[in-house]
C-alpha cells in the first residue's frame, strides 16, 4: 500500500511537471518574434523551457512567507526592473518610482493583471476587476458616493462600533491576559463596513450573523489561497476540490444574502419615494449606505446599473473595506504597543482634541489627529494592505532605457518599495515623522503606494483613513496597549492582501 502511495505520488508530480513544460512550449510559441526581441533586452531571469519549468515549480512551491523575500532578493541580484516567464506568462517587476510613475499615471495600462480573474466568481465585474472601458464609466460614476458630505455620514456609525470593540477589548483587563486582538479587529471592521455599505446590521462583534461571518472568512481565505495553487487556476480542477466546493457553498450564502438585501432595500425606499439623489445626498438627509446611492442610480440609470451591478459592487467594497482595514487597524495598535513613547503621544494629541470628556470624534477632531495620521502611514508603509498589484499590458510601456511589449504583466510590490534604503533611510525603523509635511514633500510621489496611485488609485482612501482614526482614537482614549513582543515577531504572508501569519498579543489595562 505504501508503495502503491508512493507510485501515485510520483505519477502526480510527472504530470504536474509535463503540464507545466506543456504551458510554456505552448506559451512561448504564440509568443511573436518581435515581442521575443523586446523582451530579450530587459534584465532576465534564465530564459528557455526548462529554465522557465524550474522557475515555475519554484514558485508553485513558494509559502506565503516567502514570496516577499524572494522577490526582494531578485531586485537585489537584477535591479529595479527583473523580466521572468512563468507558467506561460511573461512578467517584469518594477521597484523605481519613476517606472511606476511611468505604468501608474497613465490611463492607458488600468487593466489589472490575470490574477484578479480568480475573483470574479465573486466580485464579477466590479470596480476592482473590470478593465476598459466598463471601468472608466463605473469608476465615473461611483466617485460621487465618496464625497467627504457623504463619507461625514457614516461617522456615527464608525463611533457606534468602535464604542462597542473598546468595550469588548475592556473586558480582557485581566491581570495578565494575553489578548491575540486581530479577531477583535476583524469583526468590527466587517461590522462597520457591511453597515455603511450595506445598510445592515450584521453584529457579528455580539456574537451573530455566524453564518454570513464564516462564509466571509471562507471565500476570502480561498480566493487568496487559489493564487498560490497554480493547480487550482483551472476551473474544472478548482470545482472538484475541496477548497473549490468550500468556496461555492459560501459564495451562494453571500451572494443569497447580498441579493435580499438589494431587493428590501430597493422595495422599502420605493415605497416610500426616497431614493437617493445627489441633492439629498450633498444636503441635510443623511444617507444610511453606500447601496442607497447605487439603488438611487440604478433608479436613474436602469441599463447602466442593474441589480447584478449593484451586487458586484456592493460585494467588492464589502471585500476590499474589511479584510484590508482590519489588518491595517491590528498592526497600528501592535505597533503603539511596542512603541510606548510613540503611543503616549498619540494619546496627547488625543487630550488636547477631547481633553477629558467621552464624547465621540467629528469629522473636524478626525482632521484634527495629524499626529495619529503619522502613525497610520507609517504602519501602512511598513505593512501595506496591497502588498503588491499587477497590470496587464495593451501597448508598448517606456520605462527609462527600456521597452516593454503588450501582454507583459506588470508586478509593483509596494511592501518592497516602501522598504528601499534610497527612499526610506533605515527602513525598519518605526519613524511616524517620516511623513511630516516638509519631510513627505522632498519624497518622490510614487516611493508610498499603500492606496496605489494614478487613475486607478483606492477611491475608497479617505473613508479607511476616516475608519481607522476613529476606532484607533476610540481605543487609545480608554485603554493602554502593551504589545508582548517585537517587530521581529510580525509574521506576513503576501497573498492577494497582506495577511498576518503570526502576530504577538497584547495586554490591555484601562486608564480610567
Amino acid at each position: 500500500m505504501i508503495g502503491f502511495g508512493v507510485c501515485m505520488l510520483a505519477w502526480v508530480f510527472f504530470s504536474v511537471v509535463v503540464l507545466l513544460l506543456a504551458f510554456s512550449m505552448c506559451f512561448r510559441a504564440q509568443r511573436p518574434a518581435e515581442y521575443r526581441r523586446m523582451s530579450s533586452k530587459l534584465p532576465s531571469l534564465p530564459r528557455g523551457y526548462l529554465a522557465e519549468l524550474k522557475l515555475s515549480l519554484h514558485h508553485a512551491t513558494l509559502k506565503s512567507t516567502d514570496v516577499l523575500p524572494y522577490f526582494g532578493n531578485l531586485f537585489k541580484q537584477y535591479g529595479p526592473l527583473v523580466h521572468m516567464n512563468v507558467l506561460g506568462k511573461s512578467y517584469v517587476l518594477l521597484n523605481d518610482p519613476e517606472y511606476i510613475k511611468a505604468l501608474l499615471s497613465s490611463s492607458q495600462h488600468i487593466n489589472k493583471g490575470p490574477e484578479y480573474g480568480m475573483l470574479k466568481p465573486w466580485l464579477n465585474k466590479g470596480l476592482l476587476t473590470s478593465s476598459n472601458p466598463k471601468w472608466h464609466s463605473r469608476r465615473k460614476m461611483l466617485t460621487y458616493t465618496f464625497h467627504f458630505k457623504i463619507l461625514e455620514t457614516y461617522i456615527p456609525t464608525f463611533n457606534r462600533h468602535a464604542r462597542l470593540l473598546t468595550n469588548e477589548l475592556g473586558k480582557m483587563t485581566v491581570k495578565d491576559q494575553r489578548v491575540s486582538i486581530y479577531s477583535f479587529m476583524t469583526l468590527c471592521a466587517l461590522d462597520i463596513v457591511c453597515e455603511t455599505i450595506m445598510g445592515t446590521e450584521l453584529r457579528s462583534q455580539e456574537g451573530e450573523s455566524i453564518e454570513y461571518v464564516k462564509a466571509i472568512y471562507t471565500v476570502t481565505d480561498v480566493m487568496v489561497k487559489r493564487i498560490f495553487k497554480f493547480w487550482l487556476w483551472n476551473n474544472f480542477i478548482f470545482k472538484i476540490s475541496k477548497d473549490g466546493r468550500d468556496f461555492k457553498k459560501s459564495l451562494k450564502i453571500l451572494h443569497h444574502f447580498t441579493e435580499n438585501v438589494i431587493k428590501e432595500k430597493r422595495e422599502r425606499l420605493e415605497s416610500v419615494n426616497a431614493i437617493p439623489n445627489e441633492e439629498i445626498c450633498f444636503g441635510k438627509k443623511r444617507v444610511e449606505s453606500f447601496l442607497d446611492l447605487l439603488v438611487g442610480m440604478s433608479k436613474n440609470n436602469p441599463e447602466v446599473m442593474t441589480d447584478l451591478d449593484i451586487r458586484e459592487e456592493v460585494d467588492t467594497f464589502l471585500f476590499e473595506g474589511h479584510d484590508t482595514s482590519s489588518t491595517a487597524m491590528t498592526l497600528v495598535l501592535i505597533m503603539l504597543g511596542i512603541h510606548k513613547n510613540i503611543q503616549d503621544l498619540v494619546r496627547e494629541e488625543l487630550y488636547l482634541i477631547f481633553g477629558d470628556s467621552d464624547r465621540e470624534a467629528t469629522l473636524e477632531d478626525l482632521k484634527s489627529m495629524s499626529y495619529l495620521e503619522r502613525v497610520i502611514k507609517e504602519t501602512i508603509r511598513l505593512y501595506p494592505s496591497v502588498p503588491g498589484f499587477t497590470r496587464r499590458l495593451r501597448q508598448n510601456l517606456d520605462v527609462g532605457e527600456y521597452k516593454i511589449p503588450p501582454q507583459t504583466v506588470i508586478g509593483v510590490i509596494p511592501y518592497l518599495l516602501h522598504r528601499d534604503e534610497k527612499l526610506f533611510p533605515n527602513p525598519l525603523i518605526f519613524d511616524p515623522d517620516r511623513f511630516l509635511p516638509e519631510v513627505n514633500s522632498t519624497r518622490h510621489p510614487y516611493s508610498y503606494l499603500p492606496f496605489s496611485a494614478g487613475p486607478r488609485n483606492c477611491i475608497g482612501q479617505k473613508y479607511v483613513m476616516h475608519q481607522m482614526k476613529t476606532v484607533i482614537s476610540t481605543v487609545i482614549r480608554q485603554l493602554k496597549i502593551e504589545t508582548l513582543g517585537t517587530q521581529n515577531d510580525i509574521i506576513i504572508g503576501a497573498q492577494l492582501i497582506l495577511r498576518p501569519e503570526s502576530l504577538p498579543d497584547i495586554k490591555i489595562t484601562r486608564l480610567k
